[in-house]
């Protein structure tokens, strides 16, 4: 599950294929306002059956803080994103975020509300990362990464105190690895896209912890995992493990960013804050840190097979083979350059990525101009 997907997780788990959880005087105002969002689109007739619904299943007494109503809520949320009315998605998860905490505040120490506490304090972490997504969206970065980090530091934090104090009777499984996973990634990317690429690798590295053995999604964070390295000073960086089919550095799941890492631009502009007492690491350390991982994501692919392999390994590979070219580029090996440039067009053009063709033959022209 990637962030992105993580993010929109919570508007699809809920409702559909779920009306048995419902009294059915709520479930038929929740017909209506499915059919008015997905079938026959009018927001106004969507909304007020989903405010139908809510004021039905509150007049028969059903738990605010279910999976049930909070799912119709989120439905709603859904709706309005679906419309582009982000301010309002944003309104309506921000008033399902202070509800879930102002219950988890007052009411989730009670003995008897431990497992619900789990589960609202989940679906709490869910609607902060949505919340960043959205508040991404509306170039309101500073409250994004208010709730990103909210949510990473929770995840965590509970996670450990589980560890540390055991789970106590009646809690329940706290939440997957995946979910876990994708709110990790979802800070990792925000950070990525202000260029704090040394913030957002830890982020992913830890991401890469969250799942027990390589998939195709690890060959992408792999390949992904190769933009921030590419400025992170080394001494933090644990290298990829040298057996492909080792599991001591499980990698995890993100959809391909839709633009090949630029990593000269990277490797010229970024760089983590000074760190007392430590030199700056040398520009030859963090392509070779780079040029590590790019080759370890290869290796995961070529260690995978079908079913097990898929389109998205096809692509990563693509994207690390150009990557390589870079790096052979950065250190002015021409004919390494053209070779893995030439690769990565040839692996692009075979699976339709037309963007990694476009960028392999960007690589070719500039090795050309230098007269490679």
């Amino acid at each position: 599950m990637g962030a992105l997907v993580y993010a929109n997780y919570i508007y699809n788990s809920y409702i559909v294929g779920a009306f048995h959880n419902f009294p059915e005087p709520v479930a038929i105002k929740l017909r209506r306002a499915l059919y008015f969002t997905n079938q026959d689109l009018q927001p106004k007739e969507a909304v007020k059956y989903y405010r139908q619904a809510l004021e039905v299943a509150d007049e028969l007494g059903m738990d605010p803080f279910s999976n049930e109503i909070l799912g119709v809520k989120f439905q709603l949320a859904s709706l309005m994103e679906k419309i582009k009315q982000y301010n309002k998605a944003i309104d309506i998860l921000e008033i399902v975020r202070s509800d879930c905490l102002k219950w988890i505040d007052q009411l989730g120490g009670k003995e008897e509300n431990r497992g619900k506490r789990t589960r609202v304090l989940g679906k709490t972490v869910a609607t902060s990362v949505k919340l960043g997504d959205l508040y991404a969206i509306q170039q309101e970065h500073e409250t994004a990464e208010a709730r990103l980090v909210w949510a990473v530091e929770t995840v965590l934090k509970e996670q450990k105190r589980r560890e540390t104090e055991g789970v106590k009777e009646g809690e329940g499984e706290w939440m997957s690895n995946e979910e876990i996973g994708g709110a990790l990634e979802s800070l990792g990317h925000h950070y990525e896209e202000k260029d704090q690429h040394y913030l957002a690798a830890p982020l992913f590295l830890q991401a890469l912890a969250m799942i027990p053995q390589p998939t195709c999604h690890s060959v992408v964070l792999s390949t992904l995992l190769i933009h921030p390295f590419s400025s992170f000073p080394t001494s933090f960086l644990p290298p990829p493990p040298l057996n492909s089919n080792s599991n001591s550095h499980p990698l995890n799941h993100h959809p391909l960013s839709p633009t090949v890492n630029n990593l000269s631009v990277c490797l010229a502009q970024q760089r983590p804050p000074p760190t007392p007492s430590q030199p700056p690491q040398s520009r030859s350390a963090h392509i070779a840190a780079a040029r590590t991982w790019a080759q370890k994501s290869l290796s995961i692919a070529s260690a995978l097979k079908p079913p097990d392999r898929n389109e998205e390994c096809d692509t990563g590979c693509a994207v690390a083979t150009h990557n390589l070219g870079e790096f052979a580029e950065m250190d002015g090996d021409v004919a390494e350059a053209r070779r893995r440039y030439d690769e990565a067009r040839g692996l692009s053009r075979a699976i339709g990525f037309a963007e990694g063709v476009a960028n392999a033959e960007e690589g070719l022209k500039r090795l050309k101009k230098r007269g490679g």
